[in-house]
């Protein structure tokens, strides 16, 4: 029925997305014929109906799938680099898996390699668990080879699923193009872009994936790829081992980003590709599709997932997500997260998150006890510069005395999550629950009204467990009030 309605489908060429559909349709009911298979023929071989020949032959159209893995052991810590990228990638701890680290570094060694990286528009904003593959940019760029930033304004509508037990929310087109505006501002921070042999480009992989006719793609490229192979990547058997739905379209997304890699590969000379550890698999698909389709020598490179000391994934907080852009996060917020390092964890993030010298990096890991803050500190400063520039540190640093403190100075203009109320509402009294939800330290009434009684806010660093509180003129006689939540966690309200 399936093969049926494709050969319908297959008269219209205008678009992929239907095709798409189709073929992963087929290749899901395969995948079931297959498990089909797999349970009957272990049925019959606990019954004894199978000799050890027919054994083999029952389970031979599963030994691609079964026997070949996505995974392969990280790069050897010993092993010997010579080019400068490759060098700080090893040496820094960015280096988790290459499809051919030899030959990759001879390449680089003979000149600029363009390489890529690519990021889905997701949220309006990028998060600090970005911020690893942004600094593998920056190296790439400092080791005098070209960066090409992919944004995935065509992979964004279909979605990765890689980690995830539920399909990505779809998104508009609008929402796809305001997000991939908001995500673009960080690069420039941290990348130089232009016109020279190594400057960075910014490219939209919706320019090539959006023009895709399905009849053509089937027939110039999925010949190339097989549902064994596809079976045996960790996104897709994570899932299934999960017992969580994959649809057909996250399904293919592992085609598109392969294709995505021989485009780069034809319009700008791309040789490698990079990304994290969980991307292994659709990376050294593409790197398998340029080899077969245009006879193309590509690479793979991975970075390891990062996770802090207590087993969690980088870029959340108790707070939410650690955003890049200032208008989600301030810098004041940001450095904050940063200050807030586990003494187990910070060596560790000065060699990913910032430029410092390998010999500076060694004398801060011989601090010890109390003395470990001021390497904290450190790497609070680093990171916040390159990301936010120097001239808000000094503002931050005004800020995070007077609250460590507990005085009563004011702190640094920005520097803290600022809202405002009108005097119109001051003078009927204002609640302090109502403005403790509006500085977000709390997501509902009810547990903004748990944390005040429990002891948890103040008002001018003073305590308050009263959640009936109104705030009135009084109150705002300085023109505006600090609030806290715990000790790491302050606002300020302005009156107007």
């Amino acid at each position: 029925k399936l093969l049926k309605l494709a050969r319908g489908a297959m008269r219209d060429t205008r678009a992929i997305s239907l095709g798409v559909l189709l073929m992963s349709a087929i290749q899901v009911a395969a995948l079931r014929s297959v498990a089909v298979a797999r349970t009957g023929a272990s049925s019959l071989a606990r019954r004894g109906a199978f000799s050890s020949a027919a054994r083999r032959r029952a389970f031979c159209v599963l030994s691609d799938a079964e026997t070949s893995t996505d995974t392969p052991a990280p790069v050897d810590s010993s092993a010997a680099v010579s080019s400068q990228f490759l060098k700080v990638m090893h040496s820094r701890g960015y280096l988790y898996q290459c499809s051919n680290l030899a030959e990759l570094d001879e390449l680089m060694c003979k000149g600029v390699v363009p390489a890529y990286l690519g990021f889905d528009a997701t949220a309006s904003s990028l998060h600090v668990g970005s911020l690893l593959q942004i600094m593998i940019l920056r190296h790439l760029q400092r080791s005098g080879h070209k960066p090409v930033v992919l944004v995935g304004g065509g992979t964004t509508k279909i979605g990765d699923p890689s980690g995830r037990d539920s399909t990505r929310q779809m998104l508009t087109d609008e929402q796809i193009a305001s997000n991939i505006a908001g995500i673009s501002q960080v690069f420039s921070r941290f990348l130089t872009f232009g016109d020279g042999p190594t400057d960075a480009v910014l490219v939209n992989n919706d320019e090539w994936l959006s023009k895709l006719q399905y009849l053509p793609f089937l027939r110039d490229y999925g010949r190339f790829f097989t549902i064994n192979r596809m079976l045996s990547f960790d996104s897709v058997k994570q899932r299934l081992a999960r017992e969580q739905p994959l649809t057909l379209i996250e399904f293919n997304y592992m085609i598109f980003q392969a294709y995505d890699f021989l485009e780069l590969n034809r319009r700008y000379g791309c040789q490698l590709q990079m990304g994290g550890s969980d991307q292994w698999g659709n990376m050294v698909s593409g790197v398998e599709l340029g080899r077969r389709a245009d006879s193309a020598s590509l690479f793979a490179l991975t970075a390891p997932l990062i996770t802090t000391a207590d087993g969690k994934k980088m870029g959340k907080s108790l707070g939410g997500a650690v955003w890049l852009n200032a208008d989600l996060l301030t810098p004041y917020d940001y450095w904050q997260y940063w200050r807030n390092t586990a003494d187990a964890d910070v060596i560790k993030f000065l060699k990913l998150f910032t430029e410092l010298p390998d010999v500076h990096i060694a004398e801060l890991a011989d601090l010890k006890g109390q003395a470990i803050n001021d390497a904290k500190q450190i790497l609070a400063d680093e990171t916040t510069r390159m990301l936010h520039g120097d001239e808000c540190l000094a503002g931050i640093k005004q800020t995070a005395a007077q609250l460590f403190a507990g005085g009563g100075g004011a702190a640094a203009e920005g520097t803290l999550p600022t809202i405002e109320v009108s005097e119109i509402e001051v003078t009927k009294g204002v609640s302090f629950v109502e403005l403790f939800l509006r500085l977000e330290f709390a997501k509902t009434r009810s547990e903004a009204k748990r944390m005040i009684t429990a002891g948890g806010a103040r008002l001018n660093d003073e305590k308050v467990t009263d959640a009936a509180l109104l705030l009135d003129v009084d109150a705002f006689s300085a023109g505006e009030v600090k609030i806290s939540s715990g000790k790491k966690k302050h606002g300020l309200v302005k009156m107007q």
